[in-house]
């Protein structure tokens, strides 16, 4: 398997990279503008505002609430943005890989498949012509 995962991130047709670069570069950038909002808004530290960003974009609920009424308006925009690029980040990122992945295994349960359905047909053979 890993030298299929070195294939599929190492060909030159294949947009793996691509997009990886783009999903990482928008999240970078949705993130930054985040934390420069909450320095600027709020006043707090870069410390402070890049870990309100990454529970955002996480989806875990900030530790901190914003102080004024246009921190929270912003909090919340940079809510649904940040998670938004964070789920668009990993889908790009890595829906090809799984992709294949779940290829892999159809192609493996339709060969079990089949593996189980000839021993059953052996069977019913063997039934057949043992009771004549």
């Amino acid at each position: 398997m890993p030298s299929r995962l070195w294939k599929i991130v190492h060909h030159p047709l294949s947009p793996f990279r691509k997009r990886a670069l783009y999903a990482v570069l928008v999240l970078a950038g949705v993130m930054a503008i985040g934390i420069l909002g909450l320095m600027i808004i709020e006043h707090w530290g870069v410390v402070d505002s890049f870990y309100f960003m990454a529970l955002l974009a996480t989806a875990e609920g900030p530790a901190a609430t914003p102080a004024t009424e246009v921190g929270k308006i912003f909090a919340g925009i940079m809510a649904f943005v940040s998670i938004g690029a964070a789920i668009s980040a990993i889908t790009f990122t890595f829906g090809p890989l799984f992709g294949s992945v779940l290829k892999e295994g159809i192609r493996y349960l339709e060969k079990e498949e089949e593996i189980v359905r000839d021993k059953l047909e052996r069977r019913e053979e063997n039934s057949k012509t043992h009771s004549c």
